[in-house]
């Protein structure tokens, strides 16, 4: 197990720059920054260093005493979920707008939360918003730090108090840092974040009518049977024609990066709707990055069954989805929790999958096998011999094939030896490479 880590998270009122903290903090730009107020919906939790310290850094929407939209409701209740995880608070201020009636009722609530209140100013870039300071100290605060985190002025001074303040008991559990990391993908509106939300057992992730509602990848903890894993909600992925925003963009772009640095991909598809040109195109992504793969059916409920059942509906499923039609398939309910516990027991077999080996004995009288039903040809008028064949390695498994033409291997051949690779040993869920 990793050494337990500190939690600290960013509050405040929309708009005060603390998007640009996180992201000032992290070193890289994780956090959507946008100059207009409500971008970060959901949490968003990052692994952080300052100095040798590590900790996780949250950022959040922006907390909004008295939001009445749905949206703006849900974003303050996720505000309130990241301060009571966290065990330090930064609570962001707008130093050019000075102190409002929203900043006292948000700095009332964290002392009553029992947190650790760092107060930061933002905006001060220079000497001359100096003096535009001292209303601040009114809420009461011994401490009042001025930073400029676009320019990165005051911010180390900032994070060596809240370092310094650090309990050397950690609060948080948190996971070998190889945990295995899984990404829930699909279109906009499928129920990804639904569906994290019955995993977890409670509102994690934001849950909106509206498609597209997360925007940022969020990340979530879960443990199954003692093993964690680290589930990462991302934005929807839209067809670029439908991309109107450069928020949007960003959001596509996060989506993709999500899947870059996950293990397994979920791949979640609406039942009623079936499988789309988009929904192909994204398959076509996880598989070229040789990431493991789970095919999720949501909404299965609601689809009619007379005529579809789950196998006819897998068969054609694979046909549209040909380029991953080696994943398991789970058919699936977000809203009634049909079917959650089969999702992890695909992830366990992907895994296996994954990390499976075979020796090269094993390995080379199969490929003495196959060539007796179907050879490699020919290549410019003389034979294609296959000399030898090894494993070189797994996650996703590589094999690495000596023959004395290899520009004569087709690729015909080379998804024939896969196929029948898979036919014997399984590799559900997972891409093989095949080198020479």
């Amino acid at each position: 197990m990793s050494k337990k880590k500190n939690i600290v998270a960013i509050v405040g009122r929309p708009n005060v720059g603390k998007s640009t903290l996180f992201n000032r903090l992290l070193g890289k730009n994780k956090s959507i920054v946008e100059n207009f107020p409500g971008v970060t919906r959901d949490r968003l939790y990052a692994e952080a260093r300052h100095n040798d310290t590590e900790y996780i850094l949250i950022d959040t929407g922006g907390l909004l005493p008295g939001a009445e939209s749905e949206v703006t409701h849900g974003v303050h209740m996720m505000a309130q979920v990241a301060v009571s995880e966290a065990d330090s608070v930064i609570l962001l201020l707008d130093g050019r707008e000075g102190l409002s009636p929203i900043d006292r009722e948000i700095y009332t609530y964290l002392l009553k939360e029992g947190k650790r209140i760092y107060i930061a100013v933002n905006k001060i870039d220079g000497p001359r918003q100096e003096n535009d300071v001292y209303e601040f100290y009114t809420l009461g605060s011994p401490r009042v730090y001025t930073i400029s985190a676009q320019h990165k002025l005051g911010v180390s001074e900032l994070m060596d108090s809240i370092i310094e303040d650090f309990s050397s008991t950690n609060n948080m559990n948190r996971t070998q840092d190889d945990v295995t990391k899984i990404a829930i993908v699909g279109r906009p509106n499928v129920g990804k974040s639904s569906l994290l939300n019955k995993m977890l057992g409670f509102n994690r992730a934001l849950v909106s009518e509206t498609p597209g509602t997360t925007r940022d990848p969020v990340d979530s903890i879960i443990t199954r049977n003692g093993t964690p894993y680290l589930f990462i909600d991302t934005a929807g992925i839209r067809r670029k024609s439908k991309i109107f925003q450069r928020i949007e963009q960003f959001s596509v772009l996060m989506s993709l990066k999500s899947i870059d640095r996950s293990d397994i991909a979920l791949l979640m598809l609406d039942g009623v709707e079936g499988p789309t040109d988009q929904d192909a195109k994204v398959a076509r992504f996880i598989h070229e990055k040789g990431k493991g793969v789970v095919i999720l059916v949501n909404k299965w409920d609601l689809v009619e069954k007379d005529e579809m059942t789950s196998r006819t509906y897998a068969e054609r499923l694979r046909e549209d989805l040909i380029q991953i039609g080696y994943a398991p398939i789970v058919f699936t309910s977000a809203v009634t929790g049909k079917n959650i516990h089969q999702i992890f027991s695909a992830i366990e077999t992907v895994l296996k999958a994954r990390t499976k080996r075979i020796g090269t004995g094993e390995l080379n009288a199969f490929i003495e096998e196959t060539k007796k039903h179907y050879t490699p040809g020919v290549f410019k008028g003389r034979e294609i011999k296959i000399f030898y064949a090894t494993q070189l390695g797994s996650t996703p498994p590589t094999f690495l094939v000596f023959t004395n033409y290899p520009k004569g291997i087709k690729p015909s051949y080379e998804r024939y030896l896969i196929n029948r690779l898979r036919e014997r040993y399984g590799f559900a869920g997972s891409s093989i490479s095949l080198c020479q």
